[in-house]
């Protein structure tokens, strides 16, 4: 059985980056641009990962894991192993992958029907789930870091698919560059862990944490590091900025990616680590955590473009699952991660089966001028796109956390740990308030999004004729995913709509006990969560109802001014709506400051040092070359070599006069020489 799990693991990461080669290669080539080819490729992952899926659950083994390994580096004192995990959660993270990715390949058929570049966006999708799914199935922080890096660059090529929009483009370079802040820190906790305890596997870290060969501050920086990373790709505050922006890219992109996978990483990650996070780090991930959930639900009421609605909503969602990890409910976060992927990948969906009908209606009116992502257009929509509206208000009813619905399984988990962990730490009440806060307003501003949208008046009747349901295509994963989004899928083998208690989740993934840092408060806030389980139920239902309830009065039956709301809010609306400002200030006093102090850096360098030192070394290098070189050819030439040329050319020109050859002339010089010494001696 274990071979059988590895080797369908095989399959599952490789059969995208076989499906990514082909497309970038030949796909132009192949009929229909070769979509046919990613779609199948996708589809046996996604078979395979319901056969390792049903196969967990006929084991029914909490305890299930295997690994493989090999060598990938050996340098004698430095070596690198790169292996795969396969335990429960990976089983269940493949299968989301696979999903929602084969849902996206579906649903682009339609979407992107016609496009320029339409065989490369297929491509593009293989090499993004074949990175996703490489970060999934590690054993080891350098591989998952080397596929972490691979989902940056692929959500890179995707968000900035219409590149030649600038306002797609920038939006690419914001979500690479804002990630690259988040994963210097990642590499720094990784290279700080490998320092102390020489191995990245994380059976061997997790070993060396119990043992103690790193632990204190030194160890709450590390986890930090990692922690970064996660802040990164979740989209955490204060690196939030990326996510919103990255709604540039085509909305099956934002359903795959910035709803149920890529961001889920950071998450996935903080799971995977979560034994060796300290208490002061998992403190820090929960206000970080909780304050993101509250904070991106405040912007996300008064956006008028759907997708950045359900944008600010992914954000806000992510943050309450990094709260989990933080208050030691980390198999809530991976529940909600599970769940949330459902409903939130379906509302993308949705949002695009909207914009998809109003471009449609709009290329009808030759209006290229409205834009067709904002609410303010909308409005009546119900009637004309049936499937599109009841899937979207099963998956509005689970984020909104509504008995029956899957969003409320988990989000009570999720209020049930912090209320736990305030009840043992009262001085961090604020982290319960942030979450019950969260939870009120998401219920609102979701249900404000369904109003504009689907009820009331044609915001513009001249188009409402020519809205429409979208093709099966498209309706398909809608239908699917909304289903997905009812709690009874969660809850088996029970039937019990409102309570996970003894389900096939609960049971199979399972808080671990080893002797590290983590797992200490986990264990003690999962118990008392337990206990605090019926009181954050009626408080999560009640908050529930005040936001749903709130959105009614304002949008669906006009009892209360949403304009006169605006206005009594002043500048907390104001705030909310330009997202408090936090690009214009980041632009203001970080990346103008930054860009202003590297132009006078490269002026230093280039006027001072280039033109003083490095030119000035040069030219007194030249000079010196030049004086040397005189010297050597006016005195050392010149006078010494060639004078001694001279003078054995003139003695030889003389000499060569006495060789005459006649021996009567060499008797005459022998006579004159013995005269000559005989004259000298007589002296």
């Amino acid at each position: 059985m274990n071979n059988i799990f590895i080797n369908y693991s095989l399959f599952i990461l490789f059969l995208p980056l076989v499906a990514f080669l082909i497309q970038i290669f030949i796909g132009k080539r192949l009929p229909r641009q070769g979509d046919w080819v990613s779609i199948g490729a996708i589809s046996i992952t996604l078979i395979l990962s319901i056969s390792m899926f049903v196969a967990m659950l006929l084991d029914y083994d909490p305890g299930f894991k295997h690994e493989a390994s090999f060598t990938w580096l050996d340098m004698g004192a430095f070596k690198i192993k790169l292996g795969f995990l396969v335990d429960n959660i990976t089983v269940i993270m493949l299968l989301v992958v696979a999903l929602i990715s084969t849902c996206t390949h579906i649903f682009s058929v339609k979407y992107l029907e016609g496009d320029i570049r339409y065989s490369r966006y297929f491509a593009y999708l293989g090499l993004f789930t074949f990175s996703m799914n490489g970060i999934v199935l590690s054993n080891n922080l350098i591989s998952m870091y080397m596929s972490w890096e691979l989902v940056g660059v692929s959500s890179y090529l995707l968000i900035g698919h219409w590149f030649e929009k600038d306002s797609a483009a920038n939006a690419a370079k914001k979500a690479f560059l804002t990630n690259r802040v988040g994963d210097i820190g990642f590499f720094i906790g990784i290279m700080l862990i490998y320092t102390a305890i020489g191995s990245f596997a994380f059976t061997d870290i997790f070993e060396g944490v119990a043992g103690g060969l790193i632990a204190g501050t030194t160890l709450t920086l590390a986890g930090l590091g990692l922690f970064m990373g996660a802040m990164g790709k979740s989209s955490q505050f204060p690196l939030h900025i990326w996510l919103p922006d990255a709604m540039e890219g085509p909305t099956p992109v934002s359903a795959l990616m910035h709803a149920a996978t890529m961001v889920a990483a950071g998450v996935y990650l903080t799971v995977r680590i979560f034994p060796l996070l300290t208490p002061d780090a998992l403190l820090v991930v929960a206000y970080i955590g909780g304050f993101t959930a509250l904070f991106a639900a405040t912007i996300a009421i008064t956006q008028n473009d759907i997708k950045k609605v359900l944008a600010y909503s992914t954000v806000s969602q992510l943050g309450y699952m990094i709260l989990a990890v933080g208050t030691g409910v980390y198999t809530a976060a991976f529940f909600h991660l599970l769940t949330h992927a459902m409903f939130k990948a379906n509302l993308f969906y949705g949002s695009g089966s909207v914009i998809h009908s109003m471009h449609h209606a709009l290329h009808e009116k030759h209006d290229h001028d409205t834009d067709p992502q904002d609410m303010r257009n909308m409005g009546g929509f119900k009637e004309k796109m049936p499937i599109t509206y009841w899937s979207m208000l099963a998956s509005t009813m689970a984020i909104a956390g509504v008995p029956l619905f899957s969003g409320f399984l988990s989000k009570d988990a999720i209020l049930a740990g912090s209320l736990s962990f305030a009840q043992h730490h009262p001085e961090h009440f604020l982290l319960p308030v942030f979450g019950f806060g969260a939870a009120a307003i998401t219920a609102f501003y979701m249900f404000r999004m369904m109003f504009m949208t689907f009820h009331g008046k044609p915001q513009m009747p001249e188009l409402i004729n020519d809205i429409h349901e979208s093709p099966k295509e498209m309706a398909g994963p809608l239908v699917l995913l909304g289903t997905l989004s009812v709690a009874i899928w969660y809850t088996f083998p029970h039937l019990n709509p409102i309570s996970t208690h003894g389900s096939w989740f609960t049971t199979l993934v399972r808080p671990i006990d080893s002797a590290v840092p983590g797992n200490l408060t986990a264990l003690a806030i999962e118990s008392g969560a337990h206990h605090a389980h019926n009181l954050a139920m009626g408080l999560s239902i009640g908050v529930a109802v005040l936001g749903i309830g709130l959105a009614v009065l304002m949008y669906l039956k006009n009892v209360l001014s949403a304009e006169n709301m605006g206005k009594r809010a002043g500048f907390l609306y104001d705030w909310s709506l330009n997202k408090y400002y936090f690009d214009e200030n980041y632009d203001k006093y970080l990346y103008q400051p930054t860009l202003r102090l590297a132009k006078k850096i490269s002026w230093i360098d280039w006027e001072l040092y280039d033109k003083y030192f490095i030119n000035g070394f040069g030219r007194v290098t030249a000079w010196a070359s030049r004086v040397s070189g005189k010297f050597d050819y006016d005195i050392i030439d010149q006078l010494l070599v060639d004078g001694f040329g001279r003078i054995a050319d003139n003695l030889g020109s003389i000499l060569k006069k006495v060789q005459t050859g006649k021996l009567q002339n060499y008797l005459l010089y022998v006579t004159v020489g013995i005269i000559i010494l005989m004259i000298i001696q007589s002296f």
